[in-house]
């Protein structure tokens, strides 16, 4: 349905390694924008079927957000 608008506002980030330098791996950079655009349009399918089922589009909005906020880094050294 609006995806083609939504992707043509959310532009692709340059990647950045911790210490903020560009990541030059193209392999690397391919995987996370073919992730980041898979995520997109799932977060998209699912908004829309939110929306088509009579949910609160603030509220799913909302969720999404805390969604992403409570991902857990696994690789993280404590």
């Amino acid at each position: 349905m609006s995806g083609d608008k939504q992707q043509d506002s959310f532009s692709i980030p340059v990647w950045l390694q911790p210490d903020g330098q560009p990541l030059s791996c193209r392999e690397k950079i391919k995987v996370l924008n073919e992730n980041l655009t898979e995520i997109s349009e799932m977060a998209q399918d699912a908004l829309e079927d939110a929306i088509l089922m009579g949910c609160d589009e603030h509220q799913v909005r909302d969720v999404l957000l805390r969604l992403v906020q409570s991902l857990q880094n696994p690789y993280k050294s404590e």
